[in-house]
């Protein structure tokens, strides 16, 4: 029961044993306990509304490109349009979860979702993902800023995975470079770039395991995730975790954290 309560978005597994052991969720009636399990055609009410008839489906999962300083829950200050999150397909009962967000301050590609299991699971194993970054720097990065750069060393003593660090264009006083990690967020890897010297004035996230941030998407805009693409996303994680076993498992926090570090 917990777990059809986590996929409906409405609570984390621990939380949604707690109201089962409270006894606010029936199956067809029925006060339903701890170890409860549940059919395609049964009613599961949790405080007497459906939250599900007829069999589990995963929930809905957004790709979405956000601008630099745009809210995923308030709108930006000042300005009328929505916040991101209000501009998903309203889903009764449901919520959306950020998986790993941008700071406010930088953006690029967000994935939301209203899949409660699936976000903790994705939280999870998202510092085993490849994840690519364009970083916008004032001037040109010296050798020895890059070789400290790839180094991934933060203040705290913690090290970040850097695969690359490549010059991508730029002109003026501002240069681009794509950065290509292991799980890195972009909190992170701006501290990793300013511990170098660099001015960091923008960090877009665009790549998030095999997904990337298509151009044909406009910034504000959002598109769901195929089934395809899902599965790719899931296979791409489960693949970087059998690539490391022998390395501890890194907990990124729950799901309910995740929109606080916005």
């Amino acid at each position: 029961m917990q777990k059809i309560i986590a996929r409906a978005g409405l609570a984390s597994r621990r939380e949604a044993e707690e109201w089962i052991r409270q006894g606010r969720v029936t199956i067809n009636g029925e006060v339903a306990t701890l170890g409860t399990r549940a059919a395609g055609n049964d009613q599961v009410k949790l405080d007497g509304r459906l939250i599900r008839q007829a069999s589990t489906t995963r929930a809905a999962t957004f790709l979405c490109h956000r601008s630099p300083g745009e809210g995923l829950k308030e709108p930006r200050e000042g300005e009328e349009r929505e916040a991101l999150v209000e501009r998903l397909p309203s889903r009764s009962g449901k919520r959306y979860i950020a998986i790993s967000p941008m700071p406010r301050i930088d953006g690029g590609l967000e994935l939301l979702t209203s899949d409660g299991a699936l976000a903790m699971q994705l939280q999870r194993l998202v510092r085993r993902l490849p994840l690519g970054f364009s970083v916008r720097v004032r001037g040109e990065l010296i050798p020895e800023q890059l070789e400290g750069i790839l180094l991934g060393e933060l203040d705290s003593g913690e090290h970040l995975k850097l695969l690359s660090c490549e010059p991508g264009g730029g002109e003026g006083a501002n240069r681009w470079y794509q950065v290509e990690t292991l799980g890195a967020n972009g909190r992170d890897l701006r501290a990793l770039l300013e511990r170098q010297g660099a001015v960091v004035s923008r960090v877009l996230r665009v790549k998030f395991g095999p997904l990337t941030l298509d151009r044909g998407l406009p910034r504000g805009h959002v598109r769901a995730l195929g089934a395809e693409e899902l599965a790719q996303l899931l296979g791409g994680a489960d693949a970087a975790v059998a690539a490391t076993l022998e390395e501890p498992v890194e907990d990124g926090g729950t799901a309910e954290d995740l929109f606080d570090a916005e």
